[in-house]
């Protein structure tokens, strides 16, 4: 198989020399933006793009969100908590997990908007659009809590 000649601008923006300092450029700041990169290296935002996600294989990603980091102390307390329920498991079997009851608590909106894709539909190409407004949740709202065991639940309130 051969690559004739065409006609068209030869490729001057991806080169080794680019590619390289794209690397280091986005190690020295993870949050460098394709904008960024392409008016360090005069290059178009594709060739940007194509140098940073096909040549370099960097794919740009956000952060999980985690309620808040617990300390040193407040892990360790975990973990003994947790030896300390798998102890009492291994000693008294069954009967231990029957015993437990768990519970949590939510706001709940007295209606909920359905969302846009919950409206997904299909459609054939003569249908008319459906169109779908933006609405708020309820303003009104109640906090829920419940309390369940094994058995199903115990209290709602």
């Amino acid at each position: 198989m051969k690559d004739e000649e065409r006609a068209g601008r030869p490729s001057t923006s991806i080169t080794d020399s680019n590619v390289e300092d794209a690397r280091a450029m986005i190690l020295e700041n993870r949050q460098v933006t394709i904008d960024e990169v392409a008016n360090h290296f005069e290059i178009s935002h594709g060739s940007a793009y194509d140098i940073i996600h096909n040549w370099l294989g960097f794919r740009k990603v956000c952060a999980k969100w985690v309620p808040k980091e617990l300390t040193e102390e407040q892990k360790n307390n975990l973990v003994a908590i947790c030896q300390r329920l798998l102890d009492r498991y291994a000693s008294e079997g069954e009967a231990f997990l029957t015993r437990i009851v768990t519970g949590d608590k939510t706001w709940v909106h007295h209606f909920a908007p359905e969302s846009k894709r919950q409206t997904m539909e299909w459609k054939h190409p003569g249908s008319p659009v459906k169109k779908k407004f933006k609405s708020q949740p309820s303003a009104g709202k109640v906090m829920l809590t419940i309390f369940w065991d094994s058995q199903g639940v115990i209290l709602e309130h």
